[in-house]
């Protein structure tokens, strides 16, 4: 308050309102004509019905931070008067307690306006001049909208350094309130991003049901929302401390907090409420991480409290504070007025003396000094610069008007910016400041607590900074607060009801998730692919037998033996030529079944490698041919046996014989293979596989399909198959010949071989789609080496060490011997014996047979 003294006082009492132009005045004074009238009418009745009310004192205890905070006006108003910074001019003050009540602080105010003056009903108040030009205050924010909803009408500025509700924002319903502080709207996004750092998302809130709660818990679920954090309960206190229902209530809300897995809780109450929910919690031993609200962050009396340690751990937002040696020494020496007594500095010296080597540490106790006036000190300069550019003040003299309405400092104040501090501060569009929140840590001090500032929340970019500082959580060692376990990255979170409460399942195959928590999994993109539970995409590794890798060198090493081990028998066939065994085995149908054989050992080769069209087309004709004009040949000499050994009639015998035509035969047989594959090339021809690799497989398997119906390729094996079947019956009918006149036990086993490994081969290379090139190059090796050991290893065996002597008729005479001595015995059973004649008979033809064919 500014009162006008000998070198022209000004006197003002401290309460905060939002400047506004002229214009916006006149268009204000207009727009709340009806307001008036009703605020007339309230303050009437007021006065009239509520005198005792005004004249009676406040019950409580000594208030700490209220005293510091008055102190630290008293002490910047005294500043700005010794600097002389309103030339000729001097600042002075009215301060009355508002007893934390709308009733009683609407009383003040009414006092202050009528300071000097008989009580002031005017309705039309444009050109009020009251001595007050500023009020500064309150703390509570129900209490400060009170008094904004009064001091509108009067267009008396009301500046705060402690409410912070979002409703005095509304520049529409409160055009004179302005604050040296930020809006909750700033303070819960803070709130809400420190729990989202320290990955807290189950949290309760406990709030007051004045408007400063009520408007913070709604900010708060905004920003809740926002970063992920759910609330476990939401419950509300009675914010009269006398309130009838207030220790039940309070004991119904410890009992929510004890009963929730929630570890966090947000308390945005009254330091009065805090410290009855605390005592509570301690009958029980409870402990729970407790986030404060700026409304008790700083509470020296919660500081001090008996038992506070057990209570948990406390964090809290302040607002931005900066200590000041020249305050600290105006605390230390506060003194009365000689012959005086002030209650208030008594208790306060006494506080100071029980911690006096504390209090002179670079982190003393809340009970020396407490940082929170920063506000109320700013506050007093920003009045200052405003009436030193209002008043039009220079170097030694204010010309302005001293008597001028209040809403002419409201315009200055509006648009002031100043340096306090080495700071700079100015009101926003919305009359707050937006210089940011302290994070403050309530550590462990004897039996109290400290408060150690940790960090800091910048309002311009919504971010929090930590100051890197250890500390030790006294709740646990990991402090975890959440409905769910976090879902690791390459999971999603299955939501069940509310979004913090969810399973965690596997990405799907094709999909992915690269971060904790997330709600969907990604698609991958193109040419890149995942697996179940996969954390990023990457391109499928291509597959084929490579050149280079175990499994095809060691197939074409088998394929390269094979033809070298044709060849080693190539020669000794040709050196054995005219040995009985040789002859026997028919030397030129042996070569060209080892030229049939080399071809299919060389199909094998172009199986390795990356696949092509031409590779897949050329790989199964070369088998084809190879492996039919093989068979074919075995066919031939298990005709040749089946006509020479088997009785049939002159007539049947004549014809069957007119058949067995080697060259014909195989010329046929393998050109019926030939057709069959040019058919296949046209219609159905075998290609690189193109249909999309399996989802559960990171490879892309290259390889080639044979055709699409794969009528071709089953028919071209069926064939070969077919050959080896007839050859298979031929030789097992002739299967009592003897051996040293045939080759039927080594075509029954070779042929049995054959159709054993292609039976396998079949549903093996059905079901397994990826390896079908490998199980069918090996089916090819198994099969053609089951020929070379059946078929022409026991023969170079017999030429190379059977005894030189054995010529056909010392076989033939041998073997007569034993059929005759078999048929005098009666041993031979029928069968066998017509096998046994006709051989004699017919043994002349196998002997012209086999010189026509050498």
């Amino acid at each position: 308050m500014f009162f006008p003294a000998e070198e022209r006082w000004l006197h003002f009492s401290l309460l905060l309102c939002l400047p506004v132009t002229s214009g916006e005045l006149q268009v204000s004074v207009q727009s709340v004509s009806i307001v008036q009238f009703f605020c007339c009418f309230l303050q009437f009745l007021v006065l009239a019905l509520n005198r005792k009310l005004l004249l009676s004192h406040c019950v409580s205890s000594f208030d700490l931070s209220s005293l510091v905070r008055s102190m630290a006006v008293i002490h910047e108003i005294q500043q700005v008067n010794a600097a002389g910074f309103l030339p000729g001019l001097r600042l002075g003050y009215l301060l009355c307690d508002t007893c934390s009540y709308a009733s009683k602080a609407l009383l003040n105010a009414e006092h202050m306006l009528a300071f000097n003056r008989s009580n002031h009903l005017e309705c039309d108040n444009s050109d009020f001049r009251p001595a007050v030009k500023v009020v500064l205050g309150a703390q509570y924010s129900e209490v400060t909208i009170a008094l904004a909803k009064l001091l509108n009408v009067y267009m008396v500025p009301l500046l705060s350094s402690a409410s912070t509700s979002p409703e005095l924002s509304d520049k529409l319903l409160h055009p004179a309130f302005i604050r040296t502080v930020p809006s909750d709207i700033h303070q819960t996004k803070a709130i809400a991003s420190i729990m989202s750092y320290y990955d807290w998302n189950w949290v309760g809130v406990v709030y007051g049901d004045d408007d400063y709660g009520k408007a913070a818990f709604q900010s708060f679920l905004w920003d809740a929302e926002e970063n992920g954090v759910c609330l476990s309960y939401q419950e509300t206190l009675h914010h009269y401390l006398d309130h009838s229902q207030n220790d039940r209530r309070i004991q119904q809300v410890a009992e929510v907090i004890r009963s929730s897995r929630a570890q966090v809780v947000l308390l945005i109450l009254k330091a009065e409420l805090v410290e009855l929910l605390f005592k509570e919690m301690l009958k029980t031993n409870t402990s729970r991480v407790w986030i404060a609200s700026d409304a008790w962050s700083r509470s020296s009396a919660i500081a001090q409290m008996d038992g506070i340690n057990e209570v948990g751990d406390i964090l809290g937002f302040t607002f931005v504070s900066f200590r000041s040696q020249s305050f600290d020494d105006f605390l230390t020496n506060l003194t009365v007025t000689e012959g005086g007594y002030n209650f208030f500095i008594e208790e306060y010296k006494n506080l100071r003396s029980n911690c006096s080597a504390e209090c002179g540490s670079s982190n003393p106790p809340s009970k020396c000094v407490d940082l929170e006036p920063f506000p109320h000190r700013v506050a007093v300069w920003a009045v200052a610069h405003a009436l030193k550019k209002l008043l039009r003040c220079n170097s030694s003299s204010c010309s302005g008007e001293v008597d001028f309405p209040p809403w002419k400092l409201l315009q200055e104040l509006k648009n002031i910016r100043f340096e306090f501090e080495n700071q700079m501060y100015f009101f926003d569009k919305n009359g707050d400041f937006v210089n940011g929140y302290d994070l403050i840590l309530w550590e462990k001090h004897g039996s109290g607590r400290r408060l150690e500032k940790f960090g800091k929340y910048s309002i311009l970019n919504n971010r929090i900074e930590l100051d890197g500082k250890e500390f030790t959580w006294l709740s646990t060692e990991n402090v975890s607060s959440r409905c769910s376990e976090s879902c690791r990255p390459g999971w999603v979170k299955k939501i069940l009801n509310i979004s913090c409460c969810y399973t965690c399942i596997e990405c799907e195959e094709g999909t992915y998730s690269e971060d904790w928590d997330v709600q969907d999994c990604k698609t991958c993109p193109n040419e890149t692919w995942s697996l179940k539970g996969y954390t990023h995409c990457r391109p499928r590794s291509e597959f084929f037998l490579r050149w280079t890798e175990p499994h095809p060198l060691t197939m074409i090493a088998a394929a390269a033996f094979g033809v070298l081990l044709l060849l080693v028998i190539l020669v000794i066939f040709l050196v054995y030529r005219n040995s009985l065994p040789m002859k026997q085995a028919e030397v030129r149908l042996s070569c060209v079944m080892m030229a049939g054989l080399a071809v299919s050992f060389a199909s094998v080769v172009l199986f390795m490698g990356r696949p092509t069209v031409h590779i897949c087309r050329a790989r199964q004709t070369m088998y084809a041919m190879g492996f039919t004009l093989c068979v074919s040949c075995i066919l031939v000499k298990a005709y040749r046996t089946f006509l020479a050994f088997l009785p049939f009639g002159q007539l049947l015998h004549k014809r069957l014989h007119k058949l067995y035509k080697p060259p014909v035969i195989i010329v046929v047989l393998t050109s019926l293979q030939a057709v069959i594959c040019l058919l296949w090339l046209i219609f159905d021809s075998p290609d690189v596989d193109d249909k999309p690799p399996s989802a559960q497989s990171m490879r892309k398997v290259l390889e080639c399909k044979e055709g699409n119906t794969y009528i071709g390729f089953g028919v071209m094996l069926g064939y070969i198959a077919l050959l080896a079947l007839i050859g298979f019956l031929l030789a097992f009918k002739g299967r009592k010949v003897p051996q040293e006149f045939s080759e039927t036990g080594y075509i029954i086993f070779s042929m049995l071989m054959y159709l054993f490994v292609w039976v396998c081969f079949i549903p093996v290379y059905i079901t397994s789609e990826e390896d079908g090139t490998r199980v069918q190059a090996s089916a090819i090796l198994v099969s053609s080496y089951g020929i070379i050991f059946c078929h022409f290893l026991p023969k170079c065996y017999a030429a190379l060490w059977a005894s030189k002597s054995d010529t056909m008729e010392n076989i033939l005479d041998r073997w007569r011997a034993k059929s005759e001595k078999e048929d005098r015995d009666g041993a031979t059973p029928p069968s066998e014996r017509s096998v046994t004649l006709s051989t004699t008979s017919t043994s002349s033809f196998l002997w012209r047979s086999e010189t026509q064919n050498h």
